[in-house]
């Protein structure tokens, strides 16, 4: 999506109208009090960006840490793409290192936090502390990237055995991220 509008003299690409757009429709409109405390932003923040995602995690089958006779389901990684309300893709999410690179060309690596239990199936709800953004754009100034309304995503609750060491396996999810910046 490289499309550029020149509008007296004055290029403006529509990846950035698009994100600017998304940006203001949900900009600190968000109440999270009915989130658990373990996954809240802390205070003096609000929303500056609302996305869903759509997308899947990799799960692969490894020897158990604490038991090298068994296997268990360990994270591989994640691939998602963030929309806003209308469906105009504005954020991947990939890693490890877990990545979030808005149209624009900025994005933000973070830290995680914490993390609390969604529903059955699904990946738990997620806070992570944003690191500081190198390059101009949406995602710049982002302190916290949160989590939530998870479906999907779990590793699978068997099939992993020492026998099928390396093994991988793609579990589909969505859910909602958004997106924080300072007030």
């Amino acid at each position: 999506m490289n499309k550029q509008l020149s509008v007296k003299g004055l290029q403006i690409s529509v990846a950035s109208v698009l994100v600017a757009v998304a940006m203001q429709s949900h900009a600190g409109s968000f109440s999270q009090d009915k989130l658990p405390k373990e996954v809240q932003v802390p205070a003096g923040h609000m929303v500056a960006m609302y996305t869903k995602a759509e997308g899947n995690i990799t799960w692969e089958c490894k020897t158990d840490a604490d038991n090298a006779e068994k296997a268990k389901w360990a994270f591989a990684g994640p691939r998602a793409i963030l929309s806003d309300k209308k469906g105009n893709q504005l954020v991947s999410y990939f890693g490890p290192p877990a990545t979030w690179e808005s149209v624009d060309g900025s994005s933000i690596t973070g830290t995680q936090l914490a993390v609390s239990p969604s529903a059955k199936g699904s990946i738990p709800m997620q806070l992570v502390q944003a690191n500081k953004s190198e390059r101009p754009g949406a995602l710049e100034g982002v302190t916290y990237v949160q989590r939530i309304n998870l479906n999907g995503g779990a590793a699978p609750e068997s099939g992993c055995t020492t026998d099928l060491i390396g093994h991988k396996v793609v579990v589909n999810y969505s859910g909602d991220y958004l997106f924080w910046k300072a007030k």
